[in-house]
């Protein structure tokens, strides 16, 4: 009951393994159920083909003079080593396989063992393959063509599209798989590993990759890997951005299946397809304006040119343009608040506070664009830029903005038209009491401004709070406006309101009804206006009047009111008081006698 039973075994990997001249190979071997210590030492032998009686020493764990003389240099190099994995386990590694590699490798342990049981060496028979790998650039013309014999240079656009293609097969007699990847390479860089990144491979098991950087451009479609025939692969980048620029490779490597159902790579050739440099829109996108300068009279129309040059890419499917203008008052900094502009679609539309007015923006020619105010007013007057924006098409219809840039500042003068505007307001009668009604008179007065100026008044209020005027802005009552029509704001009181023109510069406005929250600082706003041909008005001047104060006073009779009620109220009390104490007293003597 007290015995054990164990025999040594050693295990390497099933065979027969293929590889391929001038690759690498590993072959592992451990062994177990042994005595003695934990650390065991390997022996590695070859039997070649041509004397499979013949046991070759390759190399040893313990002795470093094992090797054989047709193995001695090439162990000494370090191309032919082993590496211990752990105490029972080691790997022979073969850096440069050659043709005369082939045959039965066995590892052999020496005994450590009490007893000779089991077995003391394993063997793997290795079959090298001649290299039937071939990878190239594949020629952008039709099949047939020879491809160049040093890597072409190539300009894309940002945002167009980067094809690229490469030719891999193989001639090995097995079964195996071709893996195919494209990789970029910063420009002048050494290629390797570490520097090569991946772009977007086919596995072995045909399943379509990308690197790390390039996974969202894959799944949103922009990154597309195809096979065309039986060797040809074509990688599309779309929408080529900054970051895309470098050197392309294309490496191909070749997979086979060991008989224990692993894959292992057992070939891999690297080819340069092409230098890349991508002309991004910022360092190309370029406006001018013209004609220069420009000084009119109010009324006349404007018209600016803008053009847009550069190495652009046409409008379409890869790229869109946009083009406004801005427009900034003398001396703003900053560029300024939209005019007009165009979009990607050619769709115009106005800046806000230029709703209603004729303004044109269009294109005049292929990059040549213009924008048309057809009266001019003061308030035009400024400082225009034109501004060009270059969008560059993803996947589907999705825009990206690559690159904007604005022209210099072009002056534009707007003639004044000289009006000046007085007003004088006042409290007709002086006085007002609660109940009555308030009438308010403007008189406005006008030097110079153009044949057919109409006039408008507004009237203002501002409420005190604790006897001082409030911070909130002044609130509107009514006014008529340059068309005669009357405004009517929001009345303190909530009363009636009435405004209109009693004479030819004269407004009145009349609160009936008044109140005490009528009570305020009051002030009339008049404004002159100029209509054009294009029907549009503009404000060609503007004034305010002094303050004007309405208290609404009470009546005398309102103010004996209260004291009124409040004696009568008392005497009553003092009556009902007397004649309840006497009535009392009275029944009491009463019931007494």
């Amino acid at each position: 009951l007290g015995m054990g039973c164990w025999a040594r075994e050693v295990l390497v990997p099933e065979g027969p393994l293929y590889r391929v001249t001038g690759t690498a190979v590993s072959i592992s071997c451990n062994v177990t159920g042994y005595e003695g210590p934990a650390q065991q030492n390997f022996e590695w032998f070859l039997y070649r083909p041509e004397a499979p009686d013949t046991a070759l020493g390759i190399v040893s764990t313990k002795d470093t003079q094992f090797s054989y003389a047709i193995f001695k240099s090439r162990v000494v190099a370090g191309e032919v080593q082993v590496q211990r994995l752990q105490g029972d386990a080691v790997v022979l590694k073969i850096a440069r396989l050659q043709a005369q590699d082939a045959g039965i490798y066995e590892c052999h342990t020496p005994s450590t063992d009490t007893r000779y049981l089991g077995s003391y060496s394993g063997k793997v028979e290795l079959r090298v393959l001649p290299d039937a790998l071939q990878v190239s650039a594949a020629p952008p013309g039709p099949r047939g063509r020879q491809a160049p014999t040093s890597p072409p240079r190539l300009m894309v656009h940002e945002g167009q599209e980067l094809a690229l293609g490469c030719l891999a097969r193989t001639s090995t007699q097995k079964h195996t798989h071709l893996a195919v990847s494209f990789g970029r390479s910063v420009p002048e860089a050494p290629v390797g590993r570490a520097t090569l990144q991946e772009v977007v491979g086919i596995r072995s098991d045909l399943a379509v990759e990308a690197g790390a950087p390039y996974a969202e451009r894959l799944a949103a479609g922009e990154l597309r890997l195809g096979k065309e025939g039986t060797d040809r692969y074509r990688m599309v980048v779309g929408g080529a951005q900054a970051g895309d620029a470098g050197t392309y490779h294309c490496t191909a490597a070749e997979w086979i299946q060991d008989p224990d159902g692993s894959w292992a790579q057992i070939a891999e050739k690297r080819a340069v397809l092409a230098h890349v440099d991508v002309q991004t829109l910022s360092s190309q996108l370029a406006v001018t304006v013209g004609p220069g300068e420009r000084r009119i009279g109010p009324g006349e129309p404007l018209e600016l040119l803008c053009n847009v040059s550069g190495a652009l890419p046409p409008a379409g499917r890869h790229a869109a343009y946009s083009v406004g203008w801005e427009m900034a008052p003398a001396g703003a900094p900053g560029p300024g608040r939209l005019v007009a502009q165009l979009d990607t679609e050619g769709v115009g539309s106005l800046g806000p506070g230029y709703e209603g007015r004729h303004i044109a923006m269009e294109k005049v020619a292929s990059r040549t664009y213009r924008l048309r105010l057809e009266a001019a007013r003061p308030g035009d007057a400024g400082t225009y830029r034109c501004l060009a924006k270059a969008y560059v098409r993803g996947s589907g219809t999705r825009l990206r903005e690559a690159a904007s840039a604005r022209s210099r500042p072009l002056p534009v003068h707007v003639r004044e038209e000289g009006v000046v505007l007085e007003a004088v307001a006042w409290l007709a009668g002086g006085t007002v009491y609660r109940g009555e009604t308030a009438s308010l008179l403007c008189n406005i007065s006008v030097r110079g401004g153009p044949p057919g100026l109409r006039l408008a008044a507004s009237w203002w209020v501002e409420r005190p709070e604790d006897g001082e005027l409030s911070s909130v802005p002044a609130q509107l009552v009514g006014g008529v406006g340059q068309d005669g029509v009357a405004e009517l704001g929001v009345r303190p009181g909530g009363g009636p309101v009435s405004v209109e023109l009693v004479g030819p510069r004269s407004h009145r406005l009349r609160l009936h009804s008044l109140g005490p929250e009528d009570e305020g600082v009051y002030h009339c706003a008049p404004s002159a206006w100029v209509q054009h041909a294009d029907y549009s008005w503009y404000q060609a001047g503007s004034a305010r009047s002094g303050p004007v104060t309405v208290y609404p006073y009470m009546h005398a009779l309102d103010t004996l009111f209260v004291p009124l009620l409040v004696g009568t109220g008392v005497a009553l009390v003092t009556g009902a008081t007397v004649l309840g104490t006497i009535t009392c007293c009275f029944m009491k003597r009463l019931r007494k006698r």
